[in-house]
């Protein structure tokens, strides 16, 4: 057998992959030993997933502070993003896959519109308008009129 596939156990097999230096592109964030290299993409798309400044500075083994601080423009933007792609996933729920419960909770945040129902003591509201001032004032003034001959 060939001794170049097998594995340490003397399994046969392929190799197991070994790491290879690649050249990455960010901030050096951090002092002494806990220097990193911090690509602003990496930050970006964390953010955009969801997670805090807090979790990004322990991914990358430095302080919330530092992240915040370096990263602030990344963090904005994948915070946006994330908003947007959750809006665009909550209005296809509303109206292609019609979620009802989608549906209210966007009538309520966008529309402004409250579960609260009109109660039957609640006297609705009148709303006056020209039409209806002139319709009954003319109404009221033939009332009461009466000719002389009317009244013989």
């Amino acid at each position: 057998m060939d001794n170049e596939n097998q594995t340490p156990r003397g399994k046969t097999g392929p190799k197991p992959k070994q790491l290879k230096p690649v050249e990455m592109l960010g901030l050096e964030i951090g002092r002494g030993e806990t220097k990193n290299i911090v690509p602003p993409e990496h930050v970006y798309d964390l953010t955009a997933l969801g997670l805090s400044s807090r979790e990004i500075a322990q991914f990358y083994g430095v302080t919330d502070d530092s992240i915040r601080r370096n990263f602030a423009a990344e963090i904005a933007k994948g915070a946006v993003y994330q908003k947007i792609k959750l809006r665009r996933a909550m209005m296809k729920n509303a109206t292609e896959h019609m979620n009802a419960a989608v549906q209210i909770f966007l009538a309520k945040a966008m529309l402004g519109m409250s579960e609260t129902g009109s109660s039957e003591n609640t006297v609705l509201p009148w709303v006056e308008t020209e039409d209806n001032n002139n319709e009954d004032s003319q109404q009221d003034n033939t009332i009461g009129q009466h000719s002389d001959e009317d009244m013989v």
